[in-house]
């Protein structure tokens, strides 16, 4: 009886490792990662700002998805879950809850640019008007 309760106790603990292994699908970059990965003409760059946030400017290629429109699921399911995503606010919060909605979604590869458009435009990287 007790080894049934081992058995049972050691799936429990690895069914919860897996899990977690999940949440590394979201991997959190830094501009110049962002760089690299623009390369790439199949990765989905979403800016999930405000209208107010995004009419001060946007990194180019960027497709607009308000983070806080209640329509946000609806447009973000219209975009190719196996390429990959990266998604950027302003500092890098609202990107972080994205993600995680976004893995919840089925997206197979997202990342997440860490200190959102401000950290892109302090280290003069180009913001398209």
């Amino acid at each position: 009886m007790r080894t049934i309760k081992l058995v049972w106790i050691a799936l429990f603990v690895f069914a919860c490792g897996t899990g977690a292994s999940e949440a590394q699908d979201v991997k959190r970059i830094n501009n110049a990662e962002l760089k690299e990965l623009l390369k790439n003409d199949e990765v989905q760059l979403v800016d999930i700002r405000t209208p107010r946030e995004t009419s001060q400017g946007i990194i180019e290629g960027a497709k607009i998805i308000d983070f806080y429109n209640p329509a946000f699921n609806q447009e973000i399911e219209k975009l190719d879950k196996s390429k990959p995503i990266v998604v950027y606010c302003a500092v890098g919060g609202r990107s972080a809850s994205a993600s995680r909605k976004l893995q919840q979604m089925g997206f197979e590869k997202i990342y997440d640019l860490k200190a959102g458009i401000r950290g892109w435009a302090v280290e003069g990287n180009p913001i398209k008007k």
